[in-house]
């Protein structure tokens, strides 16, 4: 039977500790605003809040001003406005090729909730970044920037070219009406950037995007994608399986308290520790790469599998950390299938506990679909509504979101409930 046509709970075993997830068809909720990213979420007050959209400059597909916010006093419904519904915030502008600011378009991945400040009003948002050789053009003296050099085709065809995604902070003091930029988080350099003619993926040529954050202890967990090369590229010393062991999901962490200044201040994972530089070359975390024997292997080939975009929670009933993914299954993002990981590490600063993720288990096929961005939400529960969980922080149940696309056809959707339980 195909999970399009199941009508009865699907039990799905994690393979980890006994751990399940019980997918409960549900009526569809169907989104009625623009989602590409993640779906972030927070209370503000006594109000349930999202934040879907991009935002920013785009040579490629053209400036957008879709990032907007709505809020409900229940999580249904909030997620049940109208598209007009919504309010765009004040954000910043970009400003000009060469010149320091925002450039690009950005979306916001994630949003960290400041404890301190009691009413819930200051908000950190994660920001995925997109930028091309024209926005941001190379700097010598900095090394910020591309060169328009061999530089591939994007999604649009040959007549387009590839963006390259970084990850950002923003910063609210007003629950998210206003937003102020603290600047660059995590990024990749022009020199690591793979190029034609090896390049044939129609995605991203390196470049790290699509970030999910999580507290623990005194820093902030970043989960992200790594499309870039492992040292400086060349298309005469390109090896497949260098690329390969490069690529896929990573981890890095800042400091809680360097969120209001971050360039510089986070470290990646290199492999034994988290000192790598925030600009540099890290580890991804292995069991989330896919084995050469199953089809995995170089984002720049196209037709080799990796997963991507990934959506990360605590889970209080289970009291583990659960990872969301989608996978690539070909050139241009197409991908039927998401998948689910689990951490039991509650600390993740300890020793590898950032690393210890299970390996994936498919939780949704669609066959002929493009499914992106899983998300886990909470549901209207008199549990998680007194507890305020929000996409970050679950309980025992959750309603599962994704980005459904078939031919012209593209909705964010809820067809599921989720149950977390131990067999």
């Amino acid at each position: 039977m195909s999970e399009t046509s199941r009508t009865e709970p699907t039990i799905i075993d994690t393979g980890v500790d006994g751990i399940t997830l019980t997918l409960v068809p549900t009526e569809r909720v169907t989104f009625a605003s623009f989602v590409d990213c993640n779906m972030a979420t927070a209370w503000v007050g006594d109000e349930f809040r999202i934040f879907p959209g991009k935002y920013g400059e785009d040579p490629l597909w053209g400036d957008a001003r879709e990032l907007k916010f709505a809020g409900g006093a229940t999580v249904a419904e909030a997620f049940a406005r109208e598209s007009h519904e919504f309010t765009e915030p004040a954000l910043p502008p970009n400003t000009p090729p060469g010149e320091p600011g925002l450039h690009g378009a950005v979306w916001f991945e994630t949003i960290y909730q400041d404890p301190a400040d009691e009413s819930g009003r200051t908000l950190y948002a994660l920001y995925h970044n997109e930028n091309y050789p024209s926005t941001l053009p190379y700097q010598e003296e900095t090394g910020e920037g591309y060169r328009d050099v061999d530089w591939p085709p994007g999604l649009t065809g040959p007549e387009g070219v590839q963006a390259v995604p970084r990850i950002g902070i923003m910063k609210s003091t007003d629950g998210g009406e206003s937003w102020t930029n603290h600047g660059i988080l995590l990024e990749d350099r022009d020199d690591r950037m793979i190029r034609l003619p090896v390049n044939r993926n129609n995605c991203f040529p390196g470049g790290v995007g699509d970030p999910s954050a999580v507290a623990s202890g005194d820093h902030l967990y970043v989960f992200f994608g790594e499309y870039a090369y492992p040292e400086a590229w060349d298309a005469s010393t390109w090896d497949r399986e260098t690329e390969a062991a490069a690529q896929c999901v990573s981890v890095a962490r800042v400091p809680l308290a360097d969120l209001d200044a971050p360039t510089g201040a986070a470290r990646r994972w290199s492999g034994t520790a988290f000192d790598a530089p925030w600009d540099g070359v890290g580890q991804p975390i292995a069991s989330l790469r896919i084995p050469t024997s199953e089809g995995g292997g170089a984002v720049s080939q196209g037709d080799e599998l990796y997963y991507w975009g990934p959506s990360v929670s605590w889970n209080e009933h289970l009291q583990v950390w659960v990872m969301m993914l989608g996978r690539v299954d070909g050139s241009f993002w197409v991908g039927d299938s998401l998948f689910v990981s689990i951490n039991p590490n509650r600390d993740l600063g300890v020793g590898d506990n950032a690393q210890q993720w299970s390996t994936p288990v498919r939780v949704i096929h669609r066959p002929g679909h493009t499914l992106w961005y899983p998300s886990l939400q909470p549901t209207d529960s008199a549990e998680d509504l007194q507890a305020k969980r929000t996409c970050l922080r679950l309980g025992a149940e959750a309603r599962l979101y994704f980005k459904d696309m078939k031919d012209d056809e593209h909705v964010y959707i809820s067809d599921y409930r989720v149950e977390f339980g131990r067999s």
